[in-house]
């Protein structure tokens, strides 16, 4: 997972009109897997859910952090796939515990005997710095960071045993290009990461947090991939392009909410565009994936 061959201008433009969606290709058959998909009720999250029970999935676990917003999505999802069956369980990812639960209904052969692919959607921006009361963390860090690697961490277990005997399974984290955008003015900071969490230490600027959430996540992913045998789990990140339908920059107002829904609705994608990304990462792309960012429906940028 080498740098991008052009600047972030080039990343995007090549990403957002040089590249024709896809779909899954014909043939692809999930019928009998089961799946994990964070962020599940809206945007992205929900269309993925909704391509891969298109597929055959046959059981569909939708992780979100409201359950009434959740249970609408899947009532809508039962509706199109009766035969499946979806489950909605509650993931706030701000909480350490809520995800130590979490994963404990995931390790349970009662809850979900079989776990093929997991797909780590949830993440924020927040347009206000923030600090997690729990954790003393940043937002944009605790969620697009810390909390999705500790998921990514402890569902390795179950996606290494509750799959076919020879079948590995499938983590796949989403991410984005924005990964080579961040200043990092505290980088030669010691200890790095708490700086994030003190303004006067390192100012916020909402977008380049989140370019640095996005960049430890490149981070973490390389070094994840050289303690996971792929013949196991095939772990990889993901990015789905910029998208229309997401929630993500809800929260940024006035001028730059302006342009931030400008740029979606002139360039972006459709949400079912954007969610093959996901399906292709986690269900297409074989072990040559392993530790590597998929991008525009490649590997590596």
């Amino acid at each position: 997972m080498g740098p991008p061959k052009s600047g972030p201008t080039g990343v995007y433009i090549k990403s957002q009109f040089l590249t024709k969606p896809q779909s899954a290709p014909p043939g692809t058959d999930l019928t009998g897997r089961a799946a994990i998909i964070t962020g599940a009720s809206s945007g992205l999250g929900f269309h993925a859910c909704r391509h891969l029970l298109s597929l055959g999935l046959s059981r569909l676990v939708m992780a979100v952090r409201s359950p009434e917003r959740g249970a609408a999505a899947a009532s809508t999802l039962r509706a199109e796939y009766p035969s499946a069956t979806i489950d909605v369980w509650s993931l706030e990812m701000t909480s350490y515990d809520s995800i130590l639960s979490f994963v404990r209904r995931v390790e349970s052969d009662d809850e979900l005997p079989r776990l093929d692919i997991a797909i780590l959607n949830a993440a924020v921006i927040k347009a206000d710095f923030a600090l997690v009361p729990a954790t003393g963390h940043e937002t944009t860090i605790q969620v697009n960071y810390l909390s999705t690697a500790l998921l990514a961490v402890l569902l390795l277990p179950a996606l290494k045993s509750k799959t076919l005997p020879g079948t590995p399974g499938r983590l796949t984290i989403v991410n984005s290009t924005a990964a080579y955008s961040p200043t990092l003015p505290n980088r030669s900071a010691v200890p790095f990461l708490s700086f994030f969490d003190d303004l006067a230490k390192t100012p916020y600027l909402f977008f380049d947090r989140y370019c640095t959430s996005k960049l430890l996540m490149h981070v973490f992913l390389v070094r994840l991939a050289t303690h996971v045998d792929p013949r196991e789990v095939v772990v990889n990140i993901v990015d789905p392009g910029y998208c229309k339908g997401s929630g993500l920059h809800h929260e940024t107002k006035g001028v730059v909410g302006w342009c931030f829904d400008a740029a979606k609705t002139l360039t972006g994608r459709s949400p079912e565009e954007g969610a093959w990304t996901y399906v292709d990462a986690a269900a297409v792309k074989d072990g040559e994936s392993h530790g590597c960012f998929v991008v525009d429906w490649k590997i590596g940028p």
